[in-house]
């Protein structure tokens, strides 16, 4: 009998449609056989079960289960002698154990084993969304929603890969077809059919799984300096504070006519900023040392400013009070005793878990009647700068599972807020597409998989999230980072903001004004010279040395090119050691030099000249940008067509103990803006106030006057 359910061994690609009666499935099949000019095995339980109901005129009972599944095997076995690289099986023996289960409550122990154990490369769980209809045979028009449940639960449990094709018979034909080819592409990569559901299902293209693979194996070339960007070479130093204002002041003018949005990314976990904390409870020999012997060990100069400057912290009275609730003796205790308390309920996940909490609800600042986090402080500034006919618009990048927690201080802070601001707010969230996740390599890099022998796919760090980016519709949009906010002096960081924001205004203006002209076909070869001029020394762009060979038409196509781009205005502060990016020009691989922001990390440091430009560096970029992503016609840029692809970081991790190496995309202000008109404004050192460690918030920005 066993025998008798045996698969036949092929190297034929066999699909199979499941899913319960009325769906489609058989449609389907014969369309898929026509199109890949192959075969399919129809289903055998038709036939069997119409010669039945015409013989005996009786209906399936628990005794034909086996009959029907030897007929279906044979059927299928059989198709495989003249499939043509693909069979097409419009039923398997999972169905029937299902089947069996639904109507009967049990299923044969034989067809069961037979049943999990067949094989196929791919199941299309068919769904059922499509009217069910009566052929004499099918007779269960109710509960199709809960056997398709169930249906899918066997696919699950049995570990078969399965994708669920939805919509009418030419969707599913259309969605099918692609993804037949997309498996034929995946297993020509190496990959198992359950990898290729999980790359589908991620929403990952094979091109791009590739391209990732490829940047491992050829590694990521280093940026090539230039030389640092500096005050009248790439970086603008307005000569006074009245020009900031003056410009301020047009970007109050103009604004309403204008949809403005303030975009704060907000997703990641504030683990760094506790990380020498973590470091103290992990190696801290709380028996045996004291924790002055451990900071003289560890020279843990951070763990001594922590300690010295705890009251002053603004979670210090929460934690104190949890300690006095949780220790009735506590005022007894030694001050080590109670400081490695204080550190353990900070972090531990039972009590206060801070360093596994997005740095957006942390509590940042203490006011006289309450303590604020950094999304209080954002929706603050926010009214002041990012306001126009009195709606302030702000979008947070943030973690799916933190969403609850940003909508819950923001229910309690936003009427306060717009109450005396007198300004609207209208918050949006949106979370890091998993399509931009990239694949994990092992040292040798191959796919690196988890202990269950899938995939592993990390975020792609903040470079991701210029997908989020290219889905605002705004003419202005101010960039600001969760961490970088301030407890006074807000009319001040006010002023710089606008400032850039009247600046981008004023060039935008420019730049649309000669587009308005090539579009009018209005450009004569006198104008060239004064849009050259204005491309070099208001822009920053170099321009290419044969431009002057150029016929007119060619001039004037370089000249849109270059132009019709997306606009920033950053803001650059002096640099005073802080770790992180900053602006230089940079030679690209086709020779062109441009403005960008380059990280430590993409400078190669082996090479003395490169790293004899880093250091005669004069600023350092704090993520202070104002945007314009619309052209001049009014329609937005498609974003991605402005990424630098060639650039991005490989780093090292660990998960679960095991190394690993990741690539992440380029940064959202590096190579993921290296094609963007950049304009680069030196701001003051006051507008840069970043919490990177918890001490951070020690710095008189963070603390109340």
């Amino acid at each position: 009998m066993e025998e008798n359910l045996k698969q036949q061994h092929s190297a034929i690609v066999k699909i199979a449609l499941f899913e319960s009666e009325s769906t489609g499935k058989t449609t389907l099949s014969k369309q898929l056989a026509d199109y890949f000019d192959t075969v399919w095995a129809p289903e055998f339980a038709r036939d069997y079960l119409e010669k039945k109901l015409n013989t005996t005129a009786q209906t399936c009972s628990p005794e034909d289960l086996l009959p029907i599944a030897i007929g279906q095997v044979r059927q299928e076995n059989e198709a495989l002698l003249t499939a043509n690289k693909y069979l097409f099986c419009d039923t398997c023996l999972l169905v029937t154990k299902v089947f069996s289960e639904i109507n009967y409550n049990f299923c044969d122990p034989i067809l069961d084993k037979a049943a999990r154990k067949h094989k196929y490369d791919l199941f299309f769980l068919t769904d059922v969304d499509v009217p069910w209809e009566n052929d004499g045979l099918r007779d269960q028009p109710d509960n199709r929603e809960a056997h398709f449940t169930i249906f899918k639960e066997s696919l699950l449990q049995n570990n078969k890969p399965f994708i669920v094709l939805s919509g009418n018979a030419e969707t599913r034909f259309e969605q099918a077809k692609k993804i037949i080819v997309e498996l034929d592409k995946a297993k020509e990569m190496g990959f198992s059919s359950h990898d290729f559901v999980q790359i589908y299902e991620r929403g990952i293209s094979l091109e791009t799984i590739n391209s990732h693979l490829n940047v491992f194996r050829l590694g990521i070339s280093k940026a090539v300096l230039v030389r640092p960007a500096t005050k009248n070479d790439g970086i603008i130093k307005l000569s006074s504070e009245d020009e900031f204002q003056q410009f301020s002041d047009y970007f109050d003018q103009r604004k309403q006519t204008l949809s403005l949005t303030k975009f704060v990314p907000a997703s990641g976990a504030a683990s760094r900023m506790f990380k020498f904390l973590n470091e103290f409870l992990n190696e801290f020999d709380f028996e045996n040392e004291t924790i002055n012997a451990y900071i003289n060990r560890k020279n843990a100069t951070g763990l001594t400013v922590f300690l010295a400057g705890m009251e002053k912290f603004p979670f210090f009275a929460s934690i104190d009070k949890k300690l006095r609730e949780l220790y009735f003796d506590f005022d007894k205790w030694e001050s080590d005793k109670k400081n490695y308390y204080f550190i353990k309920l900070l972090l531990e996940p039972e009590y206060f878990n801070f360093s596994n909490k997005p740095k957006g609800i942390l509590p940042f600042h203490k006011y006289a009647s309450h303590i604020a986090t950094p999304i209080e402080e954002h929706l603050n500034e926010a009214v002041y700068y990012a306001n126009s006919n009195g709606v302030s618009n702000i979008h947070f990048t943030i973690s799916g599972i933190h969403q609850s927690h940003f909508e819950k201080i923001i229910d309690e802070v936003k009427n306060k807020i717009e109450k005396s601001s007198k300004v609207d707010i209208s918050i949006k969230f949106s979370i890091q597409n998993p399509a931009t996740d990239t694949i994990a390599v092992d040292f040798e890099n191959n796919p690196f998989r988890n202990d269950s022998g899938k995939l592993v796919f990390r975020p792609a760090g903040h470079g991701a999230l210029i997908d989020n980016l290219n889905h605002l519709d705004a003419d202005i949009i101010f960039i600001k980072n969760i961490d970088n906010v301030i407890q006074n002096h807000i009319e001040k960081i006010t002023l710089y903001k606008k400032a850039l924001g009247g600046i981008l205004i004023e060039l935008q203006d420019k730049i649309f004004q000669i587009l308005n002209q090539i579009e009018n076909e209005s450009i004569q070869q006198e104008d060239i010279e004064a849009i050259i001029s204005f491309i070099k020394t208001k822009l920053s762009i170099t321009i290419i040395e044969d431009f002057q060979k150029y016929t007119l038409e060619n001039k004037i196509n370089y000249i849109k090119d270059i132009l019709n781009r997306p606009i920033r205005v950053c803001g650059m502060v002096k640099n005073e050691g802080e770790a992180g990016g900053g602006p230089f020009w940079v030679r690209d691989n086709k020779g062109v030099v441009s403005l960008q922001i380059i990280e430590t990390s993409q400078i190669d440091l082996q090479n003395l000249s490169q790293k004899r430009i880093l250091e005669s560096a004069t600023h350092f970029n704090p993520v202070d940008l104002v945007c314009g992503i619309k052209d001049f016609k009014g329609n937005k840029f498609d974003l991605n067509e402005f990424v630098d692809h060639e650039t991005g970081f490989i780093v090292e991790k660990n998960k679960n103990g095991r190394d690993l190496k990741a690539y992440e995309l380029p940064g959202l202000w590096n190579g993921a803006m290296a094609r963007w008109i950049t304009l680069f404004v030196e701001v003051p050192i006051a507008t840069f106030n970043p919490v990177k460690t918890v001490n951070d918030l020690l710095k008189q920005a963070h603390q109340p006057h």
